[in-house]
């Protein structure tokens, strides 16, 4: 049996390769749902073509604009150099070593330790954390958990995982607003009602109910791999595995979730942020957005 060789290199083709499917994957899905809509209320066609304009339009703007969309989601405001001094001089250090553009620095106020990175490209990335994590940390922690973003920066990473966290909440926020108007509004009368075939009435059912789900399942998609990865080259940057694993361990130790994380972009973290870090089975596991921290630490202790 021979095995595949997972490096960055290979990394950044896959992610490349993954954020094209899922941007097709979005507006097919996009446009059926609106098509089955469409068919529901007797506009098929217009509601079609409505699905497949609206769909292009909101991949356009996650793709250029989904870093600006999840600052704002998140509350994140730009970091004073002065103010955060650590976080300023450890991000230039580490960009330096590893050859990459300096990310613009947001921070969280927030009491619950976490970090992300986001944007479309080294050139647009952006590398934010939570007043919670520079306030537990020292200097060594920090430059793990900095150079584990910057390393989601170089795999190309934030490009798949910016997307996602907008297109998710799209689906979402669209599927509730028909479920409402389901309920609540009459867009035909009751004699185009009895001329529906009941088959289409139930996938018409079973799409409002889905889509959100199926968003969610591309979501959870993206593979956890890519913060086994991270983990590693961020190792690989710093050469001090001990201090992401201290990193890890200070950040596990807080139970409390964060106040502005929402569920579209809790994938983004460098640990889930809705997590209690206390309780785990597999069924937990399994629909975790993040490997378990206990085994991202195990990995991280053989490369020491």
């Amino acid at each position: 049996m021979f095995s595949v060789i997972v490096t960055p290199y290979s990394q950044i083709t896959y992610n490349k390769r993954r954020t094209f499917f899922i941007l097709v994957l979005f507006i097919a899905l996009f446009s059926g749902f609106f098509y089955l809509i469409g068919y529901y209320t007797q506009s098929a066609n217009q509601f079609l073509v409505f699905g497949l304009i609206f769909s292009l339009i909101s991949s356009f703007i996650s793709y250029f604009y989904s870093d600006k969309i999840v600052l704002f989601t998140v509350g994140a405001r730009p970091a004073d150099k002065k103010k955060y001094f650590d976080f300023y001089t450890v991000t230039e250090n580490l960009t330096l070593a590893a050859g990459l553009p300096m990310p613009k620095l947001y921070v969280i106020d927030d009491p619950s330790p976490n970090a992300f990175a986001t944007g479309r490209n080294p050139k647009n990335a952006v590398v934010c954390v939570t007043t919670g994590l520079l306030k537990i940390l020292d200097r060594s922690d920090l430059e793990g958990v900095i150079a584990h973003e910057l390393s989601h920066i170089k795999n190309y990473d934030i490009l798949l995982a910016s997307i996602v966290s907008v297109l998710v909440g799209i689906i979402a926020l669209v599927s509730d607003w028909f479920w409402r108007g389901f309920w609540w509004q009459r867009n035909f009368d009751d004699e185009d009602r009895k001329n529906v075939n009941p088959l289409f009435f139930i996938l018409f059912i079973l799409a409002l109910i889905l889509a959100p789900l199926i968003a969610t399942l591309i979501q959870l998609a993206i593979s956890r791999r890519r913060e086994f990865l991270a983990d590693a080259s961020a190792v690989l940057l710093t050469r001090n595995p001990q201090g992401l694993i201290d990193a890890l361990r200070k950040i596990s130790t807080y139970h409390l979730p964060m106040r502005y994380a929402t569920t579209n972009t809790a994938h983004l973290f460098i640990v889930n942020p809705f997590s209690s870090k206390k309780f785990s089975s597999w069924l937990t596991n399994l629909f975790n957005t993040h490997p378990p921290i206990e085994e991202r630490i195990k990995m991280l202790e053989k490369m020491m």
